[in-house]
């Protein structure tokens, strides 16, 4: 372990260190959350000191909480008391790590993520917005309280020292075959029709990746396939609170190639959709975000059989379009011109790093 993630409350009192930010989903279990608090308890009087680990989705920024309005709702929390002591965990290598490297007067504490929760996602702001981005976030917090869980009791920020963590998940081990996509699709004045054939080579790719796409056109009309285009658009569904549904462009890219009446073409095209060619798109879903760290486009979201919709928080997926304009001919021009689309469903995600 080359760092350790700390945050002292302002008071000084509670110092709350962990040793990672990145917590991976195996889908069959998440890795635990292991930290320690350091602690000066000379002001702590009778007070307890407390660590709550919550998975919220927030969607509304924090200085819109007025008028006992929360723009944040709590999907999971969990809180345990580590002073005086009475949640002692199983001590791990990464407690004995952290708790030398951060001296004497420190607690352990562990929390297991359950593994029907999101993953992290931020949607990203525009260019006006100031304050903590929507989306769904995990927080590991210490603080100090006279009751576990008592909400009449103000906590003051003062004793508060908090961490924003991460779920996240990596691609899976093995990629499936790519999907492929096919339409013939007849016109107006024309007793033949136009076949389009997309394919990908595998079912999963990395972000930043090249994604090579197979297109094949037969043209047996008496038309002319004048361009295609080639777009990627990301669908986030936010399943937690409304049945709120959106589609944004991430990648756009148009071909001048022509496919003249009675004639093929075929060729591979490649495509890498990116955050930085959509900075400015407002609400646009991003992999968690931690402070001052830079992200990507948000991975696409693994759905595993039985879980709950309404602790899914936001579901991300992709589709890549290619869409044909086929001219219009004769004495009626563009009142016959028409497209030929077809979609393949594409997943991004990261690559699971060497251990």
């Amino acid at each position: 372990m080359a760092k350790v993630f700390k945050k002292t409350s302002k008071s000084g009192g509670l110092t709350l260190c962990l040793g990672k930010r990145d917590y991976v989903d195996h889908m069959s279990k998440v890795d635990q959350v292991d930290g320690v608090v350091k602690l000066d308890t000379s002001e702590f009087g009778s007070r307890k000191v407390f660590v709550q680990l919550a998975c919220a989705f927030r969607y509304g920024s924090e200085d819109l909480d007025v008028m006992g309005l929360c723009f944040r709702k709590d999907i999971w929390m969990h809180q345990v008391q580590i002073y005086p002591e009475s949640h002692k965990p199983t001590a791990t290598e990464m407690h004995n790590t952290l708790m030398k490297k951060c001296g004497d007067n420190t607690y352990p504490f562990s929390f297991e993520i359950p593994n029907n929760l999101p993953c992290s996602v931020s949607l990203q702001p525009g260019p006006e917005d100031k304050g903590k981005a929507c989306g769904v976030d995990f927080e590991v917090k210490a603080y100090l309280a006279n009751d576990k869980c008592n909400p009449d009791e103000t906590i003051d920020k003062k004793d508060t020292a908090r961490l924003i963590i991460r779920k996240i998940q990596y691609a899976p081990a093995q990629v499936g075959a790519g999907p492929k996509a096919d339409i013939c699709k007849g016109f107006m004045m024309s007793d033949k029709p136009v076949h389009l054939e997309a394919s990908l080579d595998k079912d999963l790719y990395f972000h930043g990746e090249n994604i090579p796409i197979k297109i094949k056109i037969n043209n047996e009309t008496n038309k002319t396939v004048k361009k295609f285009s080639i777009s990627v658009e990301q669908t986030t569904d936010i399943v937690l609170y409304s049945a709120d549904k959106y589609t944004k462009p991430v990648f756009s890219q148009e071909f001048g190639e022509t496919v003249e009446p009675n004639s093929t073409y075929e060729s591979t095209l490649s495509i890498t959709p990116v955050l930085a060619e959509n900075k400015e798109k407002r609400g646009l879903a991003l992999d968690g975000r931690l402070k001052d760290e830079d992200t990507n486009l948000a991975s696409t979201t693994i759905i595993r059989q039985g879980v709950e919709k309404d602790v899914l928080g936001i579901l991300v997926s992709y589709q890549i379009k290619i869409n044909l304009m086929v001219a219009g001919g004769g004495l009626l021009g563009g009142l016959t011109s028409s497209d030929v689309t077809v979609e393949l469903p594409l997943q991004l995600m990261h690559p699971k790093p060497e251990e």
